[in-house]
């Protein structure tokens, strides 16, 4: 009986050698997937931080630019500015007053967006627009 327990433990205990390592592949490609993730949730942050600076260059270009006497040169400089001091994450941008009236300012802020991925080019376009201001009589 002893021969027979023997005879039955060897089976199993061969498929379990089998196994062995299988834990070290796994990991290796879970931490793929893992660090996937973790990459596009960082480049889908820079994205939308981009964007919002864009956002908030066009809108301090129009409040300059709306004011009255100014231009839109001049809310297109107060854009600048603002990228200058704070548009570190938006490469090449450049600022245009473009479709802007005389009763009306358009601040236009396009660049690209610092990607962890090389070879990935992300671009952003943001816009603010407002009425200029000037004195009317009733």
């Amino acid at each position: 009986m002893i021969a027979r327990m023997r005879h039955r433990r060897r089976p199993i205990a061969a498929g379990l050698r089998s196994d062995r390592g299988f834990a070290s592949v796994e990991f290796a490609t879970l931490a793929v997937v893992v660090l996937a993730l973790i990459f596009t949730a960082l480049q889908v942050g820079l994205y939308y931080h981009a964007r919002k600076v864009a956002q908030s260059a066009a809108r301090q270009g129009v409040e300059a630019g709306r004011a009255f006497g100014a231009t839109p040169d001049d809310g297109v400089r107060q854009a600048d500015d603002f990228l200058s001091r704070f548009g570190n994450s938006v490469r090449d941008a450049q600022v245009s007053s473009a479709g802007s009236t005389p009763e009306q300012i358009r601040i236009t802020v396009t660049g690209h967006v610092a990607t962890l991925v090389p070879g990935l080019e992300l671009d952003v376009t943001q816009f603010a627009d407002g009425p200029v201001e000037r004195w009317t009589t009733p």
